[in-house]
């Protein structure tokens, strides 16, 4: 039997390719440990991102290659999920108690962006992550009613000088709408909204948060620019339908975070294909590969594709979105693995790797 070496362990490694990093594990710089002892083999691996129901599989299979590998016995593969602070633009100081800021925008309203926000800081907290989410979408706030946090619900405040966020399904949420009435609308002009929503996020006691969400207003005006130039984000989520006029708003949005050095993570397609629920006949009723061709126009990636759904509209209406109401389901798997492919996006950005650490007996 021959002995087992380092290079055979990461060459059987470097087999299996991350689906969220789009890498092989030594490539992307996850190998933190290698253990030989003998015919016995321990691995520890370390990825940046939350990943809490995906990590025990890759672990199993990696496990199972590396026990095939000639001379080992056992093996034993342990995979943990460290997310770190990558920071923002340059020159705009960081939240204190958050370590990643990542933005939900689209070009225009109605294309799903809040829904989008909302399912996507739920999957990040059911993959282990600390998430909190702000509506920065003053004129049409709506994550209150998503977290069926009830109506006239005030934050408590903290040393007369910081909002508690609420809490809701293990998410901390904030927005604009805990402060107002619900049935006045906010008649502000730009600068009065800015500088509310920066005040309403730098004075929100965030609680140790791994990633924030912000649920930011449509378009790319004033507000926009202001958020995004004076809030540190970490990277940038693109909701778009496939509709030609969707599009044309939606590459105005992918262009503004470009101009203030913000990276764009990748694209999220609402209403893509609606199945009929008679006779189960696919339709596109907003056109068809809309969200790919921009992606790949921009160089960035199609993080999700989602379906036309009554059942993910009527799950974020009765303040239990899709994540939450069936977390079982495949449009929530859509969702989960939309929140692994957003950090591991974070995460490739970020650091570089830590060296790796080799034990062996000899």
């Amino acid at each position: 039997m021959s002995a087992v070496t380092r290079e055979a362990v990461e060459a059987c490694l470097r087999q299996f390719t991350d689906p969220h990093l789009d890498q092989d594990p030594v490539s992307a710089g996850c190998l933190r440990e290698v253990d030989i002892q003998g015919a016995r083999v321990s691995v520890r691996l370390e990825l940046g991102y939350a990943a809490g129901l995906f990590k025990n599989g890759w672990a199993q299979m990696l496990q199972m290659a590396l026990e095939n590998l000639d001379g080992v016995d056992g093996a034993r593969v342990q995979v943990d999920c460290v997310i770190d602070s990558h920071q923002g633009q340059a020159q705009v100081p960081a939240l204190a108690g958050v370590k990643n800021v990542i933005a939900v925008a689209s070009g225009k309203g109605g294309v799903g962006k809040s829904t989008t926000a909302a399912n996507l800081a739920l999957a990040l907290a059911r993959e282990g992550a600390r998430v909190g989410i702000l509506d920065a979408d003053i004129y049409g706030p709506s994550q209150g009613i998503m977290f069926g946090i009830a109506e006239g619900t005030r934050p408590q405040v903290k040393d007369q000088k910081w909002f508690v966020p609420l809490e809701a399904h293990g998410v901390q949420v904030m927005s604009m709408a805990f402060l107002t009435d619900d049935n006045t609308p906010m008649v502000w002009r730009g600068p009065m909204v800015s500088g509310a929503l920066l005040q309403l996020i730098t004075q929100t006691a965030w609680n140790d948060l791994d990633y924030l969400v912000v649920d930011m207003p449509p378009g790319t005006g004033d507000i926009q620019l202001t958020l995004a130039q004076k809030v540190p984000v970490a990277g940038s989520v693109i909701v778009t339908t496939p509709q030609d006029l969707a599009l044309l708003d939606a590459k105005k949005g992918v262009e503004m975070f470009r101009k203030v050095h913000i990276p764009v993570l990748g694209v999220v397609e609402n209403m893509a294909v609606h199945i009929c629920s008679n006779c189960g006949h696919a339709e596109h009723l907003f056109g068809e590969g809309g969200g790919e061709k921009l992606a790949a126009q921009y160089g960035v990636e199609l993080l999700a594709s989602l379906p036309l759904s009554m059942a993910i509209r009527m799950q974020a209406d009765d303040g239990k979105p899709t994540t939450i109401a069936d977390p079982e389901s495949q449009i929530a798997m859509i969702y989960q693995d939309l929140a692994r492919k957003v950090g591991a996006r974070i995460a490739l950005a970020g650091k570089p790797a830590m060296p790796s650490i080799e034990i062996s007996e000899d």
